[in-house]
């Protein structure tokens, strides 16, 4: 079953509430007039409140595993609301999957 495609300024946020911002070389293909957003992407995440005792280990970064099958972007996977990923705080240690929970209602993809 298709599922909403993902622009830059979709709302994508780490399990503990950390907001994620997308930055795309992506200049040509573009959906609600923002650029598609694929694994090619870098997801920084800021406002991550997550603590490990008293040491902050915050989710910095996104690494996404799973995008699309189908539909490619400059020959990268495009990310889809249902694509898997994984949160990593700045040691690389795994956080959590993110969640993907507000983007454009008209583009989908498999």
């Amino acid at each position: 079953m298709p599922d909403l495609a993902l622009h830059v300024n979709a709302t994508v946020m780490c399990p503990h509430g950390g907001q994620a911002n997308a930055s795309s070389s992506n200049l040509r293909v573009k959906v609600s007039g923002m650029a598609m957003a694929s694994v090619a992407d870098q997801f920084m995440i800021a406002g991550c409140a997550f603590m490990v005792g008293n040491k902050p280990q915050p989710c910095v970064k996104i690494n996404w595993v799973v995008p699309a099958l189908r539909v490619k972007v400059n020959d990268s996977a495009v990310l889809l609301q249902s694509s898997t990923g994984l949160c990593q705080s700045a040691e690389q240690a795994p956080q959590g999957p993110p969640s993907a929970t507000a983007t454009q209602l008209r583009v989908k993809g498999t």
